[in-house]
């Protein structure tokens, strides 16, 4: 996770599904960008002003998914996933070819991207990656719902809770820290509804895409997809993957230590503007001669070296 320099694809790499909730069929191709240039998506089925940069000033929409859109009315939607996929297999650097207007939901989780992206070779390329580093704590509370980061050594850290009045979710919480932490219940981890939401998500026009193959569905107090629940904090969990995903629309990798209450795309979006205008309380910085990956243990991270 903590390379020192920028990495990119070494070749393409293409998905197929269909959209959560426009329900349309939809292929992606992943493509090496050049450094520098982030994460930039192109609906390759309009000709001009196609480009999307995947930045939080770009979110339009947090109504059950994140949606980007650019200053001349392009948008994708549902990109949650697919970018915490390239925050957890190192990718800093793509450009990501849709022909259509939602991302593939796959099977809900970012499961599938990551399968694939683990086989491709990545490249460093010549710039250094930059990180995001926590100075001050920084909190957001918005009615019930409350977000708030604050300095971590050299890890990125996450403590999330959930509170549903359904008792199969009620109310899950988990501590993870992605630089130490095994990243597959996150990753492997489903989107969810209750059963009774459906009918009301699907008059909204949403979730028109939407079955027992991609989202966990619980109907009173159980369960409703074969085979049940992945691991046994998959609703928290797939929460965490959410906003690793958002969190990546920040232009970059966190160190700092993320304590979030009831929160989903729509907080994750306000807290990263207020983190941005308090610019005194966050940093950014490159690493000078060590990288770690999250297979090291916790005694290494004290030997990490950063340049202001």
């Amino acid at each position: 996770m903590y390379d020192i320099y920028q990495k990119t694809l070494s070749t393409k790499v293409t998905f197929e599904g269909v959209g959560l909730h426009t329900g349309k069929k939809c292929k992606l191709t992943l493509l090496p960008g050049n450094e520098d240039s982030g994460i930039v998506f192109k609906r390759v089925d309009i000709k001009i002003n196609n480009f999307i940069k995947a930045n939080f000033k770009n979110v339009t929409s947090t109504k059950l998914c994140t949606t980007l859109e650019n200053s001349h009315g392009v948008k994708v939607s549902t990109v949650e996933h697919l970018l915490a996929a390239l925050y957890i297999t190192g990718i800093d650097n793509v450009i990501i070819e849709i022909d259509n207007e939602e991302v593939p939901i796959m099977d809900g989780s970012a499961k599938n991207f990551i399968d694939i992206l683990n086989k491709v070779e990545l490249i460093n390329l010549s710039k250094k990656r930059k990180y995001l580093k926590v100075i001050d704590r920084v909190e957001l509370i918005d009615g019930n719902r409350k977000i708030s980061i604050e300095p971590a050594h050299s890890s990125f850290e996450v403590d999330f809770q959930l509170n549903y009045e359904n008792k199969v979710i009620g109310k899950q919480r988990n501590k993870f820290n992605l630089l130490t932490d095994n990243i597959k219940d996150i990753s492997d981890s489903r989107t969810f509804c209750l059963y009774d939401d459906i009918e009301k998500i699907k008059k909204n026009g949403l979730a028109k895409g939407g079955s027992l193959e991609n989202a966990i569905v619980v109907d009173n107090d159980k369960v409703i997809n074969e085979g049940g629940l992945r691991n046994k904090k998959e609703f928290v969990n797939h929460k965490i993957l959410d906003l690793i995903g958002d969190f990546l629309l920040s232009g970059y990798r966190l160190i700092g230590k993320i304590k979030c209450h009831q929160g989903g795309h729509e907080l994750s979006n306000m807290f990263l503007k207020k983190l941005f205008k308090n610019k005194p309380s966050i940093d950014f910085i490159e690493l000078n001669n060590i990288a770690i990956s999250n297979k090291q243990d916790s005694d290494q991270i004290s030997k990490l070296a950063v340049n202001a």
